[in-house]
């Protein structure tokens, strides 16, 4: 395959070769060569970008699709948690409304996702089979790895960690915890099955961590215990932790310092509580890897989300209030090729603000091809002249899947 004139990451005009799913050559746009292809994607000049990885997100419950519903949860995980315990048999099957939604991301531009699988006592693992359904529909267009999530905690109901393991046993590749202290009241235990399950299924963690301030470092630090005791360096994730920068300065070198130090990454979704959240730029810098996700999309815990990747760049970008190019252009690199690397550690991380990589001879042709001048005014602007590839074959365009 050819792609032609297409600019990577805003560069001059290119050529891009690919083949058996990976980049092999990129030349200087010359439109003789297009003639010679056996098969050319037309960039008409578009951004070149790899394509978005969305590292935090929830189909088992999204309503994308649906008629709008009011929304009836009351504030807290514990009362959000049973309001969607409350309505999620009421519209259609979970592989109906997962496949639907991730069929709308992929088609914006997303071919890399880790999506949560509710685990408890009310579904069983109903909501996991329906995600892992959507997962096999949408195969060969797009990489979903699924996580085996406790949303209503390890022990406040019998026999959710059995539900866990067999979960784990059937195909998810992920462990979920959430809030030890605040959720379950006892972290010690929490963590004890959440890393127990992990050395069993030789699985990474992701722990969902709302809890404020100081007792989310607490939380924060009973984890770091355990990575550098099981030798889990790189394996562990630390979704929302939108407090631990409330402390003091003190406490957001050190916790930056040990995420780097043992390779804990870190998904956002770049929530209005970002003025508490450790520094974006700072952790990249020290070398943290850093992922976006979407986390629910207008489903019973809130109204918002929409299935497109590059409306949750823009507000990662407004969020932490960035102007400069560079730090616009950053949050797309967040999006794109940063939760890449928290999906696959073996990715080389993000080195800088200003690094662009994933279009270089090697990289796999996971690709997004956008329309804009530069890519900051694409995040501003939002359009809709988009084609996207995986594994170098072409998977959507035009907001519509294709195939």
């Amino acid at each position: 395959m050819l792609i032609s004139n297409v600019r990577p990451w805003g560069g001059d005009a290119q050529d891009i070769e690919i083949a058996d799913g990976a980049i092999t050559a990129l030349h200087p746009h010359d439109p003789a060569r297009a003639t010679g292809a056996d098969d050319v994607v037309p960039g008409r000049g578009r951004l070149a970008l790899p394509s978005f990885s969305d590292v935090h997100c929830h189909l088992d419950s999204n309503r994308l699709g649906l008629p709008f519903r009011p929304h009836t949860g009351t504030p807290g995980v514990w009362g959000l948690t049973m309001n969607d315990r409350a309505h999620w048999r009421e519209d259609g099957t979970v592989a109906e409304r997962a496949t639907h939604a991730l069929g709308l991301m992929i088609a914006r531009g997303t071919t890399r996702v880790r999506s949560y699988a509710q685990i408890d006592a009310d579904s069983g693992l109903e909501r996991f089979e329906g995600v892992l359904a959507a997962k096999e529909a949408h195969k060969d267009r797009c990489e979903v790895e699924i996580m085996a999530f406790p949303q209503a905690g390890l022990l406040r109901e019998k026999g959710v960690p059995e539900l866990m393991d067999q979960a784990l046993a059937s195909g998810a590749a992920v462990v979920g915890g959430i809030d030890p202290c605040t959720l379950d009241r006892d972290p010690v235990k929490h963590l004890d099955i959440v890393f127990g399950l992990a050395e069993r299924h030789q699985a990474p963690v992701d722990i969902h961590l709302h809890e404020p301030g100081h007792l989310g470092v607490f939380s924060v630090d009973l984890i770091l215990e355990r990575v550098r005791a099981l030798g889990m360096r790189g394996k562990v994730t630390l979704s929302h932790a939108y407090e631990l920068g409330a402390v003091d300065e003190a406490t957001t070198r050190r916790l930056t310092e040990e995420f780097a130090e043992l390779d804990i990454s870190m998904a956002t979704i770049a929530p209005a509580q970002q003025l508490h959240a450790l520094p974006l730029a700072g952790l990249t810098e020290a070398g943290v890897r850093v992922g976006l996700g979407e986390d629910g999309q207008r489903d019973y815990w809130s109204p918002y989300g929409n299935a497109d990747m590059l409306d949750r760049t823009w507000q990662l970008a407004f969020t932490n209030r960035y102007r400069k190019d560079e730090l616009i252009e950053h949050c797309m690199a967040v999006a794109t090729w940063g939760g890449a690397t928290v999906i696959d550690p073996s990715v080389a991380r993000l080195a800088s603000t200003a690094d662009r990589p994933g279009l270089a001879v090697g990289d796999p042709a996971d690709l997004l091809l956008l329309g804009g001048e530069t890519v900051a005014s694409a995040v501003m602007d939002r359009g809709d002249d988009r084609t996207v590839l995986r594994a170098g074959r072409v998977v959507a365009d035009g907001l519509e899947l294709v195939g």
